[in-house]
């Protein structure tokens, strides 16, 4: 070592031990240029602290739980031209049988289109998911599908589902399926759709099925959040015991409320025991859940203060927003290869069925399904699902317009008032 190079050493040996941060760059004031992935240590405001406490990563892109969603059209079934005969809606989850990819929805074949309660008949029906029955569809790729035909018929009068079965989901439980389902003993819109939960099983993913022929998880006590209503039953297995997730729209309209609930049992057949902290999500106007890590993951959308929100509960209880997105589908009925598997190591999801409302006009009203993919899981790493700026064209904005009365109050509420 030169003599220059000793008295280099000597000096930076004496900076360093008289101020040791000497060779660390000086820390800024305000927060990091380079965000930190965990909470740094500083006061925070509230906006920020929340990017640490509410979700998983500051950043959605980081996210596995965030996601933007896309949209494919089914091959396979058809809807008469779009002439409100025939609709199909609110999918199951999609299973995976024998390499055969399953699913099962409401269907409506009737003469008319929906035309109100006031109109219905025993072949009329009232709404789109009246006068309904529970079919099924395979398929090999998840994107054409072949329709098998009806699963649960409407059983005769006076039985739970005479009039409707609707809003199907399925359980695989040691060996044997059952359907889950709404049983509806009126017409849908003559007394806000009033119906508890019904259920059927088989051997068979393709049936035979047999009814259970009870309500299986009944209506609430005179006065309670879900005392009318028990819809979109979605059971899944977790802690080694059916969690069966419900919604029901409470609150007389046009100010209520849609949220959703918890059943649980040891058998497929009940009883079945409502959870004490009942509603769990506040928000969202369907049911769609999937393990992910240790808990359960939530879909709330179209309704409530947490519309289009992925929440997570790692209890399978207490949800919590787990990110923010937009586009999320309807009814959506997501391929979930471990919901029977309780085992606490819940991969997520990428793909599944939704639907899609009056895709034509209100005059020849029905639904229509679709396929969504997405990137909401572990095993996954696709960067164009983490797009948090979705481009729609100009007109999908002003399909959202005014309203003739509504164009016509704002004219007028522009005009200054004569002298």
């Amino acid at each position: 070592m030169s003599l220059y190079q000793r008295i280099a050493l000597l000096t930076l040996t004496l900076v360093t031990s008289l101020n040791p941060s000497a060779l660390v760059a000086d820390e800024p004031d305000g927060f990091p240029w380079d965000i930190p992935q965990s909470k740094p240590s500083r006061p925070l405001s509230a906006a920020m602290d929340r990017l640490y406490t509410n979700y998983l990563t500051p950043r959605p892109e980081d996210n596995e739980l965030f996601s933007s969603f896309k949209y494919t059209r089914l091959e396979g079934f058809d809807y008469h031209g779009g002439d409100g005969t025939v609709s199909r809606r609110d999918p199951s989850k999609v299973l995976r049988i024998n390499d055969k990819y399953y699913v099962w929805y409401t269907k409506r074949d009737t003469p008319t289109p929906p035309q109100g309660a006031a109109k219905c008949t025993d072949t009329i029906p009232s709404t789109d998911w009246d006068l309904c029955e529970i079919w099924y569809a395979t398929s090999d790729d998840g994107f054409t599908w072949r329709e098998q035909g009806v699963a649960v018929p409407r059983p005769p009068k006076p039985q739970v589902g005479w009039r409707s079965v609707a809003t199907p989901d399925v359980l695989a439980w040691k060996g044997k399926y059952y359907l889950y389902y709404q049983g509806f003993m009126e017409a849908s819109g003559t007394k806000g759709d009033h119906c508890p939960v019904a259920m059927s099983y088989a051997d068979s993913p393709d049936g035979p099925w047999t009814a259970h022929g009870d309500v299986v998880v009944p209506n609430g006590a005179p006065g309670e959040w879900d005392q009318f209503s028990i819809h979109d039953p979605y059971p899944l297995v977790y802690k080694g015991r059916i969690y069966l997730y419900y919604k029901a729209a409470f609150g007389d309209r046009p100010e209520y409320l849609v949220a959703n609930g918890l059943a649980m049992a040891d058998d497929p057949h009940g009883p079945f025991e409502k959870h004490p902290l009942n509603p769990l999500m506040n928000s969202g106007h369907e049911t769609a859940y999937f393990p992910f890590k240790e808990g359960i993951v939530s879909f709330a959308t179209t309704n409530g203060n947490e519309s289009n929100t992925i929440q997570y509960a790692p209890d399978g209880i207490n949800f919590q927003i787990a990110a923010v997105t937009s586009l999320m589908p309807i009814a959506s009925g997501p391929h979930v290869p471990d919901a029977f598997d309780s085992n606490g190591n819940g991969r997520g999801i990428t793909w599944g069925l939704s639907h899609f409302t009056n895709p034509g006009t209100w005059a020849k009203s029905h639904s229509i399904l679709a396929r969504f993919d997405c990137d909401l899981s572990l095993d996954v790493h696709d960067p164009e699902m983490k797009n948090t700026r979705v481009w729609l064209k100009p007109d999908i904005y002003f399909s959202q317009g005014l309203s003739q009365a509504q164009r016509k109050q704002r004219k007028a509420s522009s005009i200054p008032a004569s002298k």
